[in-house]
Order: structure tokens, then sequence, then C-alpha cells
């Protein structure tokens, strides 16, 4: 069976009677199969999606079939799939089984999506190479010797490898787009609030968004029209009409987009990828769109203060994990305080713990001010900034990651080194703005290279209608 690019060209297989659901779902288990090397799927639901797989080749007989009858689906092994295990690849959560659907994974299955397995990832979306995940880390289809990226890296490796034709991940400072640059996949992360965050285990709660990572644009903007919109068990998704991005066209209109001097002039940045940037604005120039460049003061504190904040928010979603109430307890427990202690001695990896302790620092009596408090005052100030930029310019262009995919192992030593891996990615949470990362270009050493682009508060159809013009330039 082919490599299916999209969806529409799946159902268009599917009414031509060239594939069935259930082959596609045959096709896909034998992929997992083959390629179990990679470390992608943590939890495959074989049984259960070939009996899915039938119920809709039903439906799609009679014509009553959902918009994503043939979309084989996985999911980040931080969404919660009723009835299945979630662990956020954490020892923390060793046999726990969730007792509900996510959002996001009822809107899917209300649509006819099959959902084949849940991936694996950084454990707690802590990390930007999926190499903390408690199943060990994720190999990058392009290349297994480097890194997938995180910490949705298994939901990017499993669409660049045809483990599934799209992976819902989760981004909290560029968990979507960076493994999507890093496996030459389309990452989408929308606007804070778009989707509900009701079913995902959460990190840092005022950064964490669900999105799609797809083998086309087409996919992405279906998926995110799917899972958006309000939902009343999530009182911070917001009530902002969802567009049918799907049915965006192609962007015809010439369009002002600002990149930031300061990006381009990081001496982090590769010179084949700022290369490649520099050659892309070139190019949009001369199709008559206005492409200028703007200054922004903060990248020094970017990464920084989106640290400060995520850690202190994480400080407070992970309390609840205390080998008290389900997941792993430890063996050596002898009492209340010892369960507390050696449950989350013992559960917790080192960059969770790392992560937990420096968010419970910053909040701390005589440190809140000093580190919380101006964290949070340079978020409005990048805030401001980005706002102001976008009341001139439709888009921010910049590059997704400072470099290509690097080798597994070779940054673990210094954490502050894998951290500046978002420096590119966390302005849009931060912002609480979309942003889309695409598989632009090829490196010399034939490892993707992505490029992001960011638009203003819910404008995620002038998003997927502009990326369709930029995978055409890019071609």
């Amino acid at each position: 069976m082919k490599n299916f690019t999209s969806l529409s060209e799946i159902q268009e297989s599917i009414q031509s009677g060239s594939v069935s659901c259930v082959s596609l779902v045959e096709y896909y288990l034998e992929r997992i199969e083959k390629h179990k090397d990679l470390n992608i799927y943590v939890d495959v639901f074989a049984d259960e999606a070939l009996l899915r797989a039938q119920n809709i080749d039903k439906k799609i007989q009679t014509g009553s079939a959902g918009k994503l009858a043939g979309m084989v689906i996985a999911i980040k092994d931080n969404i919660c799939f009723e009835g299945h295990k979630v662990s956020a690849a954490s020892k923390i959560l060793e046999g726990f089984e969730s007792l509900y659907n996510a959002t996001v994974v009822e809107r899917l299955l209300n649509e006819d999506a099959i959902i084949i397995g849940r991936v694996n990832c950084d454990e707690f979306a802590m990390g930007s190479a999926n190499e903390t995940s408690t199943y060990g880390p994720v190999k990058n289809p392009c290349n297994p010797k480097t890194v997938a990226g995180g910490s949705s890296g298994g939901s990017a490796a499993a669409v660049a490898a045809d483990l599934c034709q799209v992976a819902l991940g989760s981004d909290t400072g560029g968990s979507i787009r960076q493994p999507a640059a890093f496996c030459g996949v389309v990452g989408m992360k929308p606007t804070y609030a778009r989707v509900s965050r009701y079913g995902l285990i959460a990190y840092a709660s005022s950064f964490d968004q669900i999105g799609p990572l797809s083998k086309s644009i087409e996919d992405a903007a279906l998926i995110t029209e799917i899972i958006a919109g309000k939902d009343s068990n999530d009182s911070t998704s917001s009530s902002e009409p969802v567009a049918s991005f799907s049915k965006s066209p192609v962007s015809s209109e010439k369009k002002k987009i600002a990149y930031l001097k300061e990006y381009i002039e990081s001496p982090g940045l590769d010179p084949e990828i700022k290369q490649n940037f520099l050659k892309l604005i070139d190019e949009l120039k001369a199709e008559g769109h206005a492409v200028e460049e703007q200054t922004f003061s903060y990248l020094d504190v970017i990464v920084p203060s989106y640290y400060v904040l995520t850690t202190a928010e994480a400080s407070s979603n992970l309390a609840r994990f205390d080998g008290a109430h389900y997941g792993y307890r430890s063996p050596n427990a002898k009492d209340i305080e010892s369960t507390y202690k050696l449950s989350r001695t013992e559960g917790f990896g080192d960059e969770v713990k790392r992560r937990i302790m420096l968010g419970t620092f910053v909040l701390s009596s005589g440190y809140y001010d000093a580190y919380y408090t101006k964290a949070q005052q340079v978020r409005r100030l990048i805030q401001d900034r980005t706002e102001e930029i976008f009341n001139d310019y439709d888009f921010i262009l910049m590059p997704t990651t400072p470099s290509t995919a690097f080798e597994l192992g070779v940054k673990n030593e210094d954490p502050t080194v894998v951290y500046l891996e978002d420096i590119y990615t966390v302005h849009a949470n931060l912002a609480g703005l979309p942003a889309i990362s695409l598989p632009l270009w090829n490196s010399s050493q034939n490892m993707p290279i992505g490029v992001q682009l960011m638009a203003s508060s819910f404008k995620e159809d002038d998003l997927f209608a502009f990326s369709k013009l930029l995978m055409n330039t890019s071609r």
C-alpha cells in the first residue's frame, strides 16, 4: 500500500474500492511492528482498531460515516482515552487507566477516526528531545542516530515513518513544532484556549495546547477544525467561532510579513537554516509580498521567563502525583510521609524532579517577586510587543529550531543546552498565539528543516491558507 499524503487521498481510494478502513489499519499495524526499533508506540490498540475499522467500513457503505472515516490516528501518551492506559511516559503513572475520554478524543471518535495507539513522549511533556521518557528515547525515522525532538517526538516520528496518518501532540513551549521540524512533518499549535485541555495531563496550564502533526496542511486544518471549540468541561476554552479551516483556499492576497532581526542574527542559528530562511524571504518578496525586518529585544529573556513560569505551574500541577491515590507507590514506604517522599523520588525522572524543584523555588517566600512576578512582567512585554507587530503585519516568519535534529545522548549532560532548543518556539506559547511548523527544506546532511509561521489570536484560517502557499513556494 502506498504512503498516503492526505485523508482526501485515502477517502478517494476507499470510494474507488482499492482500500478499506480494515486494510488501512492492517497496513499500519504491519509497519508499526516492522519499525519497533524506533521506539515510537508504547501501546497499540490492534484488535480494537480493527473492529472499529470494520464498523466504519459498514458506515461508509451506507453513507453515514463521519468526516474522518479512513483517518488512522495516534495519540500522545498524555491524552486520556477511556479504558486505556495513560502514563505521560512516567513511572509514577505506571498501570493507570483513564476513566474518561479527553474532549479531543471524543470529538475525533464522533467523526469516525480510528485511534490505533498511544505514542511515546518526554516524561510529563518535559523535554526537547524525547529522551526523558520512562520507555526510553524515540529515534528519528530520518536518521535513527538522531533524536525525534520533544516532547511530542513519538507523534512526529509516527507520522514521518508512516505508522499512522495523523497524530495528536501537545505544545507547551514548542513540543509539537520542534519535533515536527526535526522529523519533516507539519506541526500545528492552535491559539491558547482554541482547543479544550480537558483530558490532557497538565504540565503548565496557561501554556499547554493540543494540536495535530500531519503529512499535509489539509489534514492539520481538518483535525484542528474538529477538535477546536468551546467545551463545558474546560472553563478556559474559548467560545470564539471555529471557521472551516479545511476549506481555506491557498492564499492569493499579497501579505505583510515580519521577521525578527534578533532571531536571524542569533549566534546559535545554524548557517544552513539561516541561508534557506533568507532565500525564502527573497522568494516571497519576488512574489510581491511585503517582507520586512522588525526588532524584538526580548530574545535573551524569552527562554528564562518561559522556564520560570512553566516550572512554577508544573510544581503545582504535579503535586497530585503522590503515590497515595493512584499510579506508582514505593514498596519501601512505611507511613504517609515516606509514601510521598519515596514514591515521588522513585516515580519521577531526573528532568521532572529538576523542574518541580525549580518551580517550587521560584514560588517560595522571598523569591516569588524576584523570579515569578518578574517573569510574568516579561511575558506581558512579550505579548504587547508581539501584538504591536501584528497591528502592522499579517504574519511573523521565523525558523522553527536553531539546528536540525542532533544525535541521541549528546545534549543530556547540560539541561540548559537542551532548553535553548526552544528559543524560537516558546514565543508563541508566551504570547498565546497560533503557530505552525512547515517542512520546507532538507539540509546538506538530508535532515529536515522547518520554518515557523505565527499569526494573531484565532487567525488559524489565515495561517492554514498562507501555509499552503509557503509549501508551494518552497517547491
